[in-house]
């Protein structure tokens, strides 16, 4: 078992989500000036809230994606938002929007140093070539997840498409160093 429990930090959830019918974004760009829609670079209009803190990419087809929540429930509640601020605007949207989670990013702390050397020969699915980028590149099959570990016993967790895959990942790693004594507290 891990001397210290890893501190964990959701940094980014993003989101898929369709209300399934066409939306007319130069409307949109008249009701919201604030939106940013530039289509001769990109198809997309950004929608930003402030509460939650996101942007949501909104597509003619209907489809969004959504960026910068730190919790499922969190980028959830942007996606209705947005639908409902469009509503409320005039905007006709006839279904709800059906909301998939995609990836979720999440930073820890292990709270000791690892070594990476020995962790790159001892710990399978890895790559490690310090010469091009610092961390060992880590790839798990259960929860599907890919970590980016780093001798300061720090991590990014990636992949992952609930909030407890996260906790899983980084806690079944943590347990894998410590039983290959690969880390230094």
């Amino acid at each position: 078992m891990p001397k210290t429990l890893a501190t964990i930090s959701i940094e980014n959830v993003v989101t898929s989500a369709s209300v399934n019918q066409p939306i007319e974004l130069l409307l949109i760009t008249k009701l919201f000036p604030d939106v940013e829609y530039h289509p001769e670079q990109f198809p997309g209009l950004v929608f930003r809230l402030k509460s939650p803190k996101t942007a949501t990419l909104i597509f003619s087809s209907g489809k969004m994606v959504c960026t910068g929540a730190k919790s499922e429930a969190q980028a959830k509640k942007a996606v209705e938002t947005v639908v409902q601020k469009l509503r409320k605007s005039g905007i006709e949207i006839r279904n709800e929007p059906i909301i998939e989670i995609q990836n979720i990013v999440a930073s820890a702390a292990l709270g000791g140093r690892i070594n990476l050397e020995m962790a790159a020969q001892t710990l399978e699915h890895n790559m490690y070539e310090p010469e091009q980028f610092p961390g060992l590149i880590y790839r798990m099959d259960d929860p599907k997840t890919v970590i980016l570990l780093f001798a300061s016993g720090k991590l990014v967790c990636t992949g992952a498409k609930k909030e407890d895959e996260v906790y899983r990942a980084v806690t079944k790693l943590h347990e894998l160093l410590e039983e290959k004594e690969l880390m230094a507290y």
